[in-house]
């Protein structure tokens, strides 16, 4: 087998995995708007900076969100909190902008919290501390 075909299997066996991720083209979508704050804007800013800035991208991309939208915590019925993510986009996806040296337990720990709360089933975690910024998936 030459290089091209391998390149070709592997490319393929990505596709397939792509397809088989929930909201796929959204959050790639989501993503490539998170990246474009990031390399307009720099890393190191506050969390809101960044926030205001994705929410100004997703408008340019006709892209549906919500901002610091509320939701009640309940216990045994009762209201004991209210949760408030950063920003909900499409309905269907969390997204939690950090500016943070790396995520660690609590911030995937969170967001499944916040899954569970919202009924959502994706949340992206977006960190804007380097030049690169960086993503994760979190899945319930």
């Amino acid at each position: 087998m030459d290089d091209s075909t391998g390149r070709n299997r592997s490319f393929e066996m990505a596709r397939k995995l792509e397809a088989n991720l929930i909201h796929a083209d959204l959050s790639r979508e989501i993503i490539g708007a998170a990246m474009e704050v990031s390399n307009r804007i720099g890393p190191g800013l506050r969390e809101k900076a960044y926030e205001r800035a994705l929410c100004l991208e997703l408008e340019v991309r006709r892209i549906s969100y919500s901002q610091q939208r509320k939701f009640d915590v309940l216990y045994n019925g009762q209201i004991i909190d209210t949760l408030v993510p950063d920003l909900i986009v499409a309905d269907l996806v969390i997204v939690d902008l950090k500016v943070v040296s790396a995520f660690d337990d609590s911030h995937e720990a969170q967001m499944l919290t916040y899954l569970q709360i919202t009924n959502l089933h994706l949340a992206l975690l977006l960190n804007f501390k380097r030049r690169k910024m960086e993503w994760k998936r979190i899945v319930r």
